[in-house]
């Protein structure tokens, strides 16, 4: 093995967890007082451009820091280092053309696009952000080289740099636009800005993160002739081409699914071009939230992909099992309690964050906290399938989550039953169904599958227990503090924050105690024995 320093799967996933949480409050920290700035309807045209810019980007560069982490990671393995820099020198090349053709294509097709989510003003913000998905073709490459060696500080560090570039230039022009009266979509324009000029500083940090782990290796002494750049280029998209599809098809149909839903809004049940943009701003405040709980979770199951594909080049078995078995496990501790806490405290959440109580945003924030969980199971499952060889089974589970989201927001959001509350039932159907399938497909498809059932029972009961406790905790804070602190959004957040401090150390003693985490789990983190003795576990 090169004599890069490696981390363990579970040590690279709390690094990645680490920087995760940082970026995902950071995120919360830049979009929240960009929606407090741009209102319910600039946050709409924000919205809708950086979902046309998220479908750019996952067809440009969904599927290569998992090809290139996996062929890397096998390479490298046995030792073959001239083969991993063949690699990336075909990658790099390829991804900056795939970057450049779809950024301009993103550039002069903005008002066509911003047609096509049935948001005209979204357009400047479309052309603002159209050098972004080139910036991230590159970015791509050099995160799927480091974490081919299973090295995840340079995704982390980089990550770090972008949402905290962003956060500042975002904030900066979008108030400096706004002051200068400048039109709504121009204002939502500045505020993309910060994506940009975020992504762009990243890629002199990873060039220098390259550079440095290339000094820490040693040319292998395997003299074999290595294959072509074409052969490589094809080994490359034999793998990049079915997580692209598949990844993008998910992709596609959310940016169908959001220009359903404000043209459903505006033919279905009447409203303006404006009104539709505020609800579908309404409706995007709530999945800010709703995307937390990933932060924890993405970072697993982009660890677990180069540790399987080693420890599959190892033909390591027991250790191929004992990697899933712990990221399922992990996603269900994490991911369990965090939903459930969403789906019990929105109204509280949505008071402290946005000043908002209505009875529409809560009832939508309640079901993607549900689907939140979801959305976290497909995300390992997904890293599982992909991880063993079986990118291709996401052809056929993400087109099938698709249609339903598609099919049942159509249907939905147009009845005036439901209106905007019914796009988060067609999230969460959507992430069900991916899920269930993915995990069937790992039952009878994956060799050394993980044992599921253990893994989910005990964590839901905790969840649930936790949940309870949550609920009724701060409706009694809330009242017994209402008389010294009022019921203002400042005593609310004080409220929220004593109520999820106690719920997580009840769901700390509930693990723990039920012995639904082990001291063999603890043993896979860094200073697991330790924890375990601090804990009492045996």
């Amino acid at each position: 093995m090169p004599e890069v320093k490696k981390q363990s799967f579970l040590k690279g996933a709390a690094i990645l967890a680490a920087a995760s949480i940082f970026v995902k409050i950071a995120g919360a920290v830049y979009r929240i007082p960009i929606t407090m700035i741009l209102g319910d309807a600039g946050y709409g045209y924000f919205q809708s451009a950086y979902s046309i810019y998220s479908l750019f980007l996952m067809i440009s560069t969904a599927g290569i820091p998992v090809a290139l982490s996996r062929m890397v990671s096998s390479a490298a393995a046995k030792g073959r280092i001239r083969l991993v820099k063949r690699y990336f020198s075909v990658a790099l090349p390829a991804f900056l053309m795939i970057g450049a053709v779809a950024m301009i294509a993103m550039f002069l097709f903005a008002g066509q696009l911003a047609g096509f989510m049935n948001n005209s003003n979204a357009a400047p913000g479309i052309r603002v952000i159209a050098p972004a998905v080139f910036f991230s073709c590159v970015i791509s490459v050099y995160r799927g080289y480091a974490q081919g060696f299973e090295n995840m500080v340079p995704t982390a560090a980089s990550q770090v740099v972008e949402v905290l570039c962003k956060t500042v230039f975002g904030i900066a022009a979008a108030m400096w636009l706004i002051g200068r009266s400048y039109e709504l979509s121009t204002v939502a324009a500045g505020a993309i800005t910060g994506v940009t000029v975020g992504l762009g500083l990243c890629i002199p940090l990873l060039i220098r993160f390259k550079r440095r782990m290339d000094l820490g290796l040693r040319l292998d002494e395997d003299l074999s002739e290595l294959p072509g750049k074409s052969r490589v280029f094809g080994q490359l998209m034999k793998v990049c081409i079915p997580i692209t599809i598949g990844a993008s098809f998910m992709t596609i149909m959310a940016v169908i699914d959001n220009s359903i839903v404000q043209g459903r809004l505006q033919s279905g049940l009447g409203f303006s071009e404006f009104e539709s943009s505020s609800l579908f701003g309404l409706y995007s405040k709530c999945v800010t939230i709703y995307n937390l709980p990933s932060a924890l979770i993405v970072p697993v199951s982009v660890s677990i992909v180069p540790a399987i594909a080693a420890a599959l080049a190892r033909r390591n078995s027991d250790e191929t099992k004992g990697i899933m078995q712990s990221a399922v496990k992990l996603v269900n501790l994490l991911a369990m309690p965090a939903s459930a806490g969403i789906m019990v405290l929105a109204k509280p959440i949505l008071a402290a964050l946005y000043s908002d109580t209505r009875q529409e945003t809560v009832t939508i924030m309640t079901i993607l906290g549900a689907a939140s969980f979801f959305l976290c199971l497909q995300f390992i499952t997904t890293a599982i399938l992909q991880a063993n060889g079986f990118e291709r089974i996401t052809m056929i589970t993400f087109p099938v989550g698709g249609v339903c989201l598609v099919a049942l927001d159509y249907i939905l959001v147009g009845n005036p039953k439901f209106g905007i509350t019914g796009s988060p039932m067609g999230t969460l159907m959507c992430y069900t169904v991916i899920s269930l399938l993915n995990i069937v497909f790992i039952r009878t498809r994956v060799k050394e599958r993980p044992k599921l059932a253990g893994a989910f029972i005990k964590p839901l009961m905790c969840s649930a227990a936790m949940a309870a406790v949550a609920f009724g905790l701060y409706k009694l804070v809330s009242r017994i503090g209402a008389g010294l602190l009022g019921d203002g959004r400042m005593a609310t957040v004080v409220y929220l924050a004593a109520t999820i401090v106690v719920s997580v150390a009840v769901y700390v003693v509930l693990i723990v105690g039920s012995r639904t985490i082990t001291e063999d789990d603890l043993k896979l983190l860094p200073k697991g024995d330790k924890l375990a003795r601090i804990l009492r576990i045996r």
